[in-house]
């Protein structure tokens, strides 16, 4: 049986993410792969469907719901690839007891803010422009794994 793999969007949910079917190409053979759009499990309203809009609605309430409903439907241990707040809400999630095994997260930016860390593997990316990336303290201080991409 094939660990299962769970992809979290980023804030702009299913409606920006034909991308990820290249991630599910790639790894469809070693996982069995569930896709949640973060928009649609924290009830954000995409009628305005802006950056801050959307970051608002994520801040204000949505990553909790996200987090609430991603409680209820995960009852096994799972891998997570998480993107944008998706990785915040993974890392959050698995401070509530969602069971991570492996934590890949791609430009999640808000963990900077994070002081408790997870259980399970954790590997962050981020690219080495981003200005709102985690600082090299963060990451020594909390002892993550985590790789700057060039460019």
């Amino acid at each position: 049986m094939k660990p299962r793999l769970i992809i979290l969007s980023d804030l702009w949910g299913k409606e920006k993410s034909d991308w990820v079917s290249d991630y599910v190409e790639q790894l469809k053979d070693k996982f069995e792969i569930q896709f949640y759009d973060c928009c649609e499990l924290g009830a954000i309203d995409s009628t305005n469907y802006t950056e801050e809009s959307l970051h608002i609605q994520f801040v204000n309430g949505g990553i909790e719901k996200v987090i609430e409903n991603l409680l209820e439907a995960e009852k096994n241990q799972i891998d997570i690839l998480a993107f944008s707040v998706g990785g915040t809400i993974a890392w959050k999630a698995a401070l509530k007891g969602l069971d991570i095994r492996n934590l890949f997260a791609v430009s999640s930016t808000r963990l900077r803010f994070e002081e408790d860390i997870p259980n399970g593997v954790i590997k962050l990316y981020y690219g080495e422009n981003d200005i709102n990336k985690p600082s090299n303290n963060w990451f020594e201080k909390h002892s993550i794994n985590f790789e700057i991409i060039k460019k």
